[in-house]
């Protein structure tokens, strides 16, 4: 399962949300009151956690949204190669590639031997920062 849902009036800024089938973490939201006609508003604003991009979603707050389940990891950097790096799971030892984040500071500390957490977000693995470096 990769992802649950939740009511959008009950997320707030930090949380996650799938908007376009992205998953997403909210960095702005902002409520408008009930109008004549209708419910609530929300507007929100997020980043996608794999391309950058700025997405926004304006809805009613008791609307049902997609939340991604974030599988948070830790693995071992094995081998660079290039624009990505092999990494085995501490956990499971399965080894498989991974892009290199876009923050180069990042990218510039995996180095092999180097633990790094890393997310499983809908099928997809991204490395969010090392470990105890």
């Amino acid at each position: 399962m990769s992802k649950t849902y939740a009511t959008l009036g009950d997320l707030k800024p930090g949380n996650f949300i799938i908007i376009d089938g992205e998953p997403c973490k909210i960095v702005e939201m902002s409520k408008a009151k009930t109008g004549k006609h209708g419910s609530a508003k929300a507007h929100v604003v997020a980043i996608s956690l794999f391309t950058g991009s700025k997405k926004t979603l304006v809805a009613p707050v008791d609307q049902r949204v997609e939340v991604p389940i974030i599988d948070k990891r830790i693995g071992q950097v094995i081998a660079d190669m290039g624009d990505s790096v092999q990494i085995m799971d501490m956990e499971t030892f399965d080894t498989f590639e991974v892009e290199k984040p876009s923050d180069t500071e990042l990218a510039e500390k995996l180095k092999p031997g180097v633990e790094v957490e890393y997310w499983v977000v809908m099928g997809r693995r991204m490395i969010m920062r090392t470990r105890g470096a």
